[in-house]
């Protein structure tokens, strides 16, 4: 009977490891709300979940906007927290518990200082403690944080870009305050000259932390001590043929089974046009690609494997990437893109092996603002945009591609009802706007429109219709958060007592 039992749970362990791997080549990304923001773009985004609720943390220029996320991926705004001298962006963020007290630590970039907050009980922030940037610590142009707790104490360790770029670590105390541990200057072999990426490993009952250059295109793995303290391990540099690490952005990791991986992005230097922002420019361009490390045995960085970006991916200037799930046999992960404006979904395997799932092009650039969460049994993603001006987010859930969706397209069906005193003559010049967009907006495939004719008196005072067609989802996202679209919307919202929009699926 015994072993009847064992059969029955390796045949049902069997399935449900082949069904996670169905499922995992079939997920794709569902937006699932927007909001405004109060900056004036997205540049870093992270998450908390306190009392039982999740919170969105969105950094832009000058402002972190606070958001909760339900189970069903709708946003609502909480608050907005103005930064250090209106300065930032809030480039690095990162939120955690510290012996009882929940915090949000906040790299201001360009306020040169770290900024702590305390997150109250509905997820808005108070200030408790700024640390400003001197000759002896690394915090100007802060880029990048990373809490680790250690046996006795929580540290967090910062990097920062141009001026004075190095590794900085501080203790964390009780009440936020930050108080200085060690800093390590940028030299010719370690690469911390823009650390915008970090990842921590706990290897054997040891901590390692792993840092990106961007500026110098490499990895570096450093030994963190139980007193905050830290020693450089190895150091891998950016070559012309199996590396790919030209601008060094995001810096991740997975540990699955016995294996622990280093997964790394980059934005390539050639995608940069800013005169005198690239300190090295004899690069080669050799392509846009996510390298896999694995780690060894005392800490250090092996090269695994590569993803080389092509056709069917979504990989040029990756700026982001998040580990969205893991389990004993894979991770999925999200790389954000700023060049390409797309989420790409991955799977890394067992072995090291990344290989690519599905995207959706966001129809924006994503610098550093992409966020994964998890809320009841559901994964999210939470993006936003560099782009100046943009002033939104967006909430994704990951889920199944849906079969009923193949070889159709997409409709998009807007009504418009104007207010009464609405002038005729901005009333045209807005819907020349509308009719407009199929020439300003990529993926329109067909646009329609009319003024109501109906006479069943049905039609809830709505007298103009437009029919807009995709041919796929990415299409739509690219329509949505167009410049011309957000243009147009803001040119007829104030014309307008009321709009509705219905999207389906349907036969060409």
């Amino acid at each position: 009977m015994n072993s009847m039992k064992s059969l029955i749970l390796v045949v049902l362990l069997a399935w449900s490891q082949i069904g996670f791997a169905q499922d995992s080549d079939n997920l794709t990304v569902y937006r699932t709300d927007f909001k405004d923001v109060s900056g004036n773009n997205t540049v870093s985004i992270t998450s908390y979940e306190k009392n039982g609720k999740h919170y969105v943390y969105a950094g832009g220029e000058g402002d972190i906007d606070v958001f909760s996320l339900d189970t069903h991926g709708k946003l609502t705004h909480v608050e907005n927290q103005e930064l250090y001298k209106k300065k930032g962006p809030a480039r690095g963020m990162v939120a955690d518990n510290i012996k009882g007290t929940d915090y949000l630590f906040v790299a201001n970039k360009y306020g040169d200082a770290i900024e702590v907050f305390e997150i109250l009980d509905n997820g808005a922030l108070e200030q408790v403690f700024m640390i400003h940037d001197t000759e002896d610590i690394h915090i100007g142009i802060g880029i990048t944080l990373q809490v680790i707790h250690m046996k006795d104490a929580s540290y967090l360790f910062a990097g920062g870009l141009e001026d004075a770029p190095g590794l900085s670590c501080f203790r964390i105390h009780e009440d936020g305050k930050l108080t200085h541990v060690q800093s390590m200057k940028d030299d010719d072999n370690i690469h911390t000259d823009g650390i915008i990426g970090m990842f921590v490993h706990q290897v054997d009952g040891k901590t390692f932390l792993y840092t990106g250059g961007f500026q110098d295109n490499g990895v570096s793995s450093f030994r963190v001590y139980d007193n905050g303290k830290f020693k450089n391990i190895n150091n891998i540099s950016d070559n012309t043929t199996d590396r790919f690490l030209t601008g060094t952005y995001p810096v991740t990791g997975a540990t699955i089974g016995n294996n622990h991986y280093v997964v790394v992005g980059h934005r390539h230097h050639k995608y940069y046009t800013r005169e005198g922002f690239i300190k090295k420019t004899d690069f080669v361009y050799h392509g846009d690609a996510v390298t896999v490390f694995k780690v060894g045995k005392k800490g250090e960085l092996i090269l695994h494997s590569v993803l080389k970006d092509d056709e069917q991916t979504k990989l040029q200037g990756q700026t982001r990437i998040e580990v969205v799930s893991v389990n004993n046999t894979e991770a999925i992960l999200a790389v954000g893109t700023r060049d390409d404006a797309s989420i790409q979904l991955c799977k890394l395997n067992e072995q090291g092996i990344l290989s690519p799932i599905n995207y959706l092009e966001t129809g924006f650039p994503i610098y550093y603002g992409l966020r994964s969460l998890r809320i009841g049994d559901d994964d999210f993603l939470v993006a936003g945009s560099i782009d100046w001006g943009f002033k939104k987010i967006a909430a994704y859930k990951l889920g199944p591609v849906d079969p009923a969706t193949s070889g159709k397209v997409l409709r998009h069906v807007v009504g418009f009802k104007f207010k009464k005193d609405a002038q005729p003559e901005k009333v045209s010049e807005a819907l020349a706007m509308f009719e407009n967009l199929k020439n300003e907006v990529p993926g329109i495939s067909k646009l329609e429109w009319g003024l109501n004719n109906s006479t069943e008196g049905l039609s809830k005072g709505f007298e103009y219709c437009f029919t807009i067609s995709f041919n796929d989802v990415h299409a739509r996202e690219v329509y949505v958060f167009h410049k011309a679209h957000l243009t147009a919307g803001k040119k007829i919202t104030p014309l307008l007592d009321d709009v509705f929009v219905m999207d389906y699926w349907t036969e060409e």
